[in-house]
């Protein structure tokens, strides 16, 4: 997963016995669960009736053909004994069909075969317009070189990434389609625990399955991993298995409140409580992808722990047991500029109020650099008001927008044998086709020369795009391409391209 900066907030993780990504390898098996002991004996219970007389069938109808299943392929890696060149010397001294020499053929065949894609797992997705968006969960398209769609008519269309964000959970997809069947968008902020809820997808490859439930809690913090931080979920028991990862969570009315991402078991399988996404919170991640190709993240640059009765009592605040404690305030923050101290709790934000860490993120995550919101908190055990300018990771206001790797302005080709003899070289890539970019404005002409790119060496396009996507995808280091090079003229140079945007 990409590493993303925290916004600057620090708070203790909760203490789970498991959580489960809920994507389905195609062999069946389940990752990232644990699993009972093999003597754990499987019991079966008859489905309950809905004894309050609830009539889900409009909900499932009105969703049932927005929800798609997501099948992914990867390249299996494949390890040979033998190079491609080897001659085998039984075979050289007494002709063909002596040695292993036929088999070793058979073999490489059948491995040719077998590095073609293969499906490596599947999970659910939600058509969010006609045109054939699709939502659906990072962890169920990471690492795949293919992905396959498939419709609850049973079509199937390859879909192309259109951006992911792995800190949330979330990736957006397109298929080439039309006069789709999008799913409605509700307000996850308007939905209350204890309310019904349906979970819409495709578990163990069972297509178009539909389960109920209610909401069980919301703004509830799970850490997923040490790569992600604590999200905010809504909590609820509908069944969900692994192969609902990316599929709808809807209320009574059919309206996309979330998107199904995880559950809390120690068997992999559905133990009672799953997670989902807020559907308010995967609205603006996918609206930063579409417009900015981008998540905006806005920090407000404190630090802080969930206050409790026994904190409030250690620091003698009587106002209030819940809330956001602030240990420190960064220096040039928004929170800084706006008045926030340590020792501040703060209760509201943006109009919601926060009891705890997930509600102060879930309400972060609505918001953008340059967004302005009202932060309500207590001071000496007295109601404080002010207005904050969220930054961005950077520190401004700015929006930053993710730049493609043609904003360098060129293409490269590979060095021949030739080319390496005379430059007395082993490796290289030539500049060419240059036209307005980072290279042009950073000095570089047509048949410029590059050896190392930031201290890798590099052969090819490919190996140059893959720096360039590791240098955007960091959001701990500078922006930079640190080039070793040769002029046209045979002299060596050394020449930095930054790849940020202007402000």
């Amino acid at each position: 997963m990409n590493k993303y900066k925290k916004l600057s907030l620090v708070m203790a993780a909760m203490a789970i016995t498991a959580s489960s990504a809920l994507a389905t390898p195609d062999d069946g098996t389940m990752q990232d669960s644990f699993v009972l002991p093999s003597n754990a004996q499987a019991t079966m219970t008859p489905v309950a009736t809905n004894r309050y007389g609830l009539d889900f069938t409009k909900a499932a109808e009105s969703t049932i053909n927005s929800v798609v299943s997501i099948k992914s392929f990867a390249t299996p890696r494949q390890s040979q004994f033998y190079g491609g060149d080897f001659v085998d010397p039984f075979e050289f001294f007494f002709g063909p069909g002596f040695g292993g020499g036929q088999q070793r053929k058979q073999k490489q065949q059948q491995q040719q075969k077998k590095s073609e894609p293969q499906a490596t797992g599947s999970g659910s997705g939600v058509i969010i317009s006609e045109d054939g968006y699709i939502v659906t969960n990072n962890h169920v398209i990471d690492g795949a070189e293919k992905l396959e769609v498939t419709l609850n008519d049973n079509r199937k269309f390859n879909a192309r990434v259109i951006g992911t964000d792995p800190n949330t959970d979330i990736a957006l997809l397109k298929i080439s389609a039309t006069k789709l069947s999008p799913i409605t968008f509700g307000n996850s902020d308007n939905v209350k625990v204890g309310e019904w809820v349906l979970a819409v997808g495709n578990p163990f490859g069972l297509n178009s399955t539909v389960t109920a439930g209610i909401v069980s809690a919301k703004a509830r913090g799970v850490n997923k991993g040490n790569n992600v931080g604590i999200e905010s979920f809504i909590q609820h028991d509908a069944a969900v298995n692994p192969g609902n990862s990316g599929g709808a969570l809807v209320n009574i009315d059919g309206e996309l409140i979330g998107i199904n991402t995880m559950i809390y078991s120690n068997t992999g399988n559905y133990a009672g409580h799953s997670f989902a996404i807020p559907s308010a919170v995967v609205n603006k991640i996918v609206t930063d992808i579409k417009q900015y190709g981008s998540v905006q993240r806005a920090v407000l640059g404190v630090q802080f722990t969930e206050l409790d009765a026994d904190k409030a009592k250690d620091e003698n605040i009587t106002a209030t047991t819940e809330g956001i404690y602030v240990n420190k305030v960064n220096d040039l923050s928004a929170a800084k500029e706006a008045g926030i101290k340590e020792g501040d709790v703060i209760v509201g934000l943006n109009g919601a109020t926060v009891k705890n860490g997930g509600q102060m993120l879930e309400e972060m995550s609505k918001l953008r650099p340059g967004d302005k919101a009202t932060i309500k908190y207590i001071r000496d055990n007295k109601v404080k008001t002010t207005t904050v300018t969220f930054k961005n990771d950077q520190g401004t206001t700015n929006i930053t927008k993710s730049s493609d790797f043609t904003s360098l302005g060129c293409a490269f080709l590979s060095l021949t044998a030739e080319e390496k003899e005379e430059l007395g070289v082993s490796n290289g890539v030539k500049v060419t086709g240059l036209k307005d970019g980072k290279f042009k404005a950073a000095g570089i002409n047509n048949g410029f020369v590059i050896t190392d790119i930031n201290n890798i060496r590099v052969s090819n396009q490919d190996e140059v795009e893959d720096i360039y996507n590791a240098i955007m995808r960091d959001k701990e280091s500078d922006k930079v391409m640190f080039i070793t090079g040769i002029k046209t003229n045979g002299k060596k140079t050394y020449i930095a391209v930054d790849l940020a945007d202007p402000e």
